[in-house]
């Protein structure tokens, strides 16, 4: 058996998003896997028993994508979104006893959520309506944008000012055409019925200038619509609302103060009527709206489930709904947590492991084995942790991975594997990108750095500035990602000084660059989809703007700080072996990132390759077309095998 490598994407599999059905007797869940012929990823929904007493089943048949399973109230249905008959997905409702799926909608675009009624006769849904103009199918005759505010676009999502997402009704059995319930130049989302079925609250920015004044608030509108009414401050970003069993108070994300960045995401609660708002994880101390989404607050009774990052790990908590005492851990680690839902006094959730794909648990035992056939063919590697001491004396959190087919005397070239965010976390999940590293000989070293998520607040927010007095991105950040690179050659033997590669994608990308840039460390290194210059990312970038949050200005109150943090100012320097990676259609850092900072090591006659994926965005590593996430690795072993391999 050998280590994964780049062609095994095709074998990935996962569990995603378990619901219950009320009774908790029986869990709905995703499984995912990828079509290498249609160059796609399907999935289907299968049903198991809570307590293991039977083996799961297919219940959709799978062909292209059939997800977010949801069960009508009395159990008898389930609600799916599905691109089965149509590009777009669309929604479906189907007996739990089996039968012929009946199509609901017919939307020009995908439907993206979805949420019963609580009486069963109606789902609240999620689309994007497209302004008339779209009606016109030649782009050569179609009218101009007019664009008169900030946030018009979004990555993976491309133009959003002309078609905002809105809120429809849809009546369960087909009778009905659905009916939109929102309007205005808002994005509304995250729809949830109350208990007795006469209101849905959603998240959106309604208020005046929301495209500059950033913020988001929960607004509860009647079940067929009207003038919303909004519950929330305006002082952050509010998401992810749920009703209170007794429709009192909605529990829901909250992120405080949008140019204060980064802060912990809080688990909070507002009374419906009087707006006031309790705050529940505070002690915590801990990021508690991980990224990707886990799901919503989930109300058990009195109590409120959630999930938390933690030092590498994404748990499932338990509060109080009153804040009376200080959150539990419910499923702790190590793992990763990836999806949970809880019902009559049961608990299921999905989760992954660095070396199992996301399987679904109950509290005693794990309900599936999706990922057998994957594990099987592979020789997956575990993480070892250590720690590293940087500069400053601050201890930081870090793992190593030998190669596949480790061999005791042997060194081995190492890659230093740099996360993207950067209030984001490296843990334990399995990670193909490592997983192919060291099934093509390499050891490989990540770690969470100052700036990361998953520990306490004061340690993500250490690289903010240089305007309000802290550091900036490549500062103690940099010295933290060298600290680790200087502990793991010095601790493991295997481990070859003198052959160091270094790759990061988004911020990942900004600091490998950076370190480039500054020091000639490393052998070879690859910047993927990287912010290598700050000035026109500010303004080309989907919401490059927003990271005043991070600098403390905007580019037009304080230039010198942006330039000077960024790493296209020092190309000069660069004089390791780069290649350059990026999507043709990334809006979160545009191409013209990738672009700027080739051009000036070509002129300066580096060594340098430039890799530009068409019809790609910011996330091909994660939901790329499966055969360039298959191109991608090639490209990148070819890279650091020339230069940390070749004697």
């Amino acid at each position: 058996m050998t280590g994964m490598v780049p062609e095994d994407i095709y074998q990935l599999t996962g569990v995603l998003d378990p619901r219950l059905s009320p009774d908790g007797s029986t869990a709905a869940f995703v499984v995912w896997s990828v079509d290498k012929n249609a160059n796609e990823y399907t999935s289907s929904i299968w049903l198991t028993a809570t307590d293991g007493s039977g083996s799961p089943r297919k219940f959709t048949a799978g062909a292209k994508r059939d997800g977010s399973p949801r069960w009508s109230p009395d159990g008898s249905r389930l609600a799916f979104l599905s691109n089965r008959d149509k590009e777009q997905g669309q929604l479906y409702v189907i007996p739990i006893e089996g039968g012929e799926a009946q199509r609901l909608t017919d939307f020009d675009e995908s439907v993206t959520e979805i949420a019963w009624s609580p009486d069963g006769k109606q789902l609240v849904c999620v689309v994007r309506v497209p302004d008339e103009a779209y009606k016109e199918k030649d782009d050569k005759k179609r009218a101009p944008r007019r664009i008169t505010r900030l946030q018009f676009k979004l990555d993976s999502e491309g133009w959003t000012i002309d078609r905002p997402n809105h809120l429809f009704v849809v009546g369960a059995d087909g009778s009905t055409e659905p009916e939109q319930i929102t309007k205005g130049d808002y994005e509304h989302g995250n729809p949830a019925w109350s208990p007795d079925g006469s209101h849905i609250a959603f998240s959106s920015a309604r208020h005046e200038d929301w495209d500059v004044e950033l913020g988001t608030d929960i607004y509860v509108t009647t079940a067929s619509g009207g003038e919303p009414r909004r519950v929330t401050a305006t002082d952050g970003f509010c998401s992810d609302p749920t009703w209170s069993p007794d429709g009192a108070r909605i529990a829901y994300h909250y992120t405080p103060d949008p140019f204060d960045e980064p802060r912990h995401t809080q688990v909070a609660v507002v009374e419906v009527d009087s707006g006031q708002r309790h705050l529940l994880t505070e002690t915590l101390d801990r990021q508690c709206g991980p990224y990707p989404t886990v799901r919503a607050p989930l109300w058990d009774g009195d109590q409120i489930l959630f999930a938390v990052e933690d030092r590498g790990n994404t748990l499932i908590y338990r509060a109080p709904s009153d804040g009376s005492s200080d959150p539990e851990v419910v499923v702790g680690g190590p793992t990763w947590v990836v999806g949970f839902d809880c019902s009559n006094g049961r608990l299921v959730y999905s989760a992954t492991t660095p070396t199992s794909v996301s399987e679904l648990h109950n509290s005693e035992k794990k309900l599936t084995d999706v990922g057998a056939n994957f594990s099987s063919q592979q020789m997956l590697v575990a993480p070892e942790r250590f720690t590293a001491t940087s500069k400053d004396g601050s201890e930081v959190e870090a793992w190593v991975m030998r190669p596949a087919e480790f061999q005791e005397g042997t060194r081995y070239p190492v890659l230093l594997n740099i996360h993207g965010g950067p209030f984001t976390q490296y843990g334990n999940k399995l990670f193909d990108e490592f997983q192919v590293f060291c099934g093509a000989g390499y050891a490989v070293v990540y770690c969470n750095p100052r700036g990361s998520s998953g520990y306490s607040e004061e340690w993500g927010r250490a690289i903010r500035g240089p305007v309000d007095g802290g550091p900036g991105w490549g500062s103690v950040d940099y010295e933290d990602v060298m600290a680790v690179t200087e502990e793991a050659v010095k601790r493991f033997d295997f481990c070859d000084p003198d052959r160091l590669g270094v790759i990061g994608g988004s911020y990942g990308g900004y600091m490998t660059s950076w370190i480039v840039s500054h020091n000639s460390r490393f052998k070879a290194a690859c910047s993927e989809r990287a912010v290598n210059q700050w000035i026109s990312m500010y303004g080309s970038s989907d919401f490059g703007w927003t990271f005043r949050g991070y600098v403390g200005s905007h580019v037009y109150e304080d230039m010198e700080p942006w330039i000077k943090m960024s790493p296209s100012t020092y190309a000069t320097d660069i004089t390791t072996p780069l290649l350059i990676l990026h999507s043709e259609d990334d809006l979160r850092c545009n191409v013209e990132q990738a672009e700027q900072l080739f051009t000036t090591l070509r002129l300066l006659k580096r060594e340098v390759e430039f890799v530009r994926f068409p019809a790609e965005s910011h996330e091909l590593t994660r939901s790329g077309n499966p055969v360039h996430r298959v191109m991608r690795f090639e490209i990148l072993l070819d890279w650091f095998d020339r230069h940390l391999k070749s004697r």
